[in-house]
């Protein structure tokens, strides 16, 4: 049970983060382009990249950082994040096709999805 706590600590830490950088990079920078999701997208990597590897390497540390940092704050501020990373570790485990299939897949079916999402949306009025 300690662990959603974890989990539900980061994950409003993560959601404010996502609110407050996004809103005040789209403020400065406009919204033509999504500058803001950009650049969350692109942290998001970063601090999962780092948190997953350092806290693997460290086993005298707590599992709850994991999920605290990786699962929560990253889990709410970002889920690209978390595709990025199922991609690398799958081309680390020489799973090259595997890795190709679920980002393309992710990004084709995902594109879809949100269509199907929109045009069900405007259906239904």
């Amino acid at each position: 049970m300690e662990k959603y706590l974890y989990i539900a600590v980061g994950g409003s830490l993560g959601s404010i983060a996502r609110y407050w950088l996004g809103s005040t990079i789209s403020g400065r920078l406009g919204t033509r382009f999504p500058y803001g999701t950009f650049v969350i997208n692109m942290t998001a990597c970063v601090i999962i990249g780092f948190a997953l590897t350092w806290l693997g390497r460290r086993a005298e540390l707590n599992t709850a950082w994991r999920f605290l940092i990786a699962v929560g704050f990253v889990g709410a501020y970002s889920t690209f994040s978390t595709f990025e990373w199922e991609t690398l570790s799958n081309l680390r485990s020489g799973a090259f096709l595997l890795a190709a299939l679920y980002a393309v897949g992710s990004l084709l079916l995902g594109l879809v999805a949100v269509w199907c999402g929109s045009l069900l949306a405007e259906v239904l009025g």
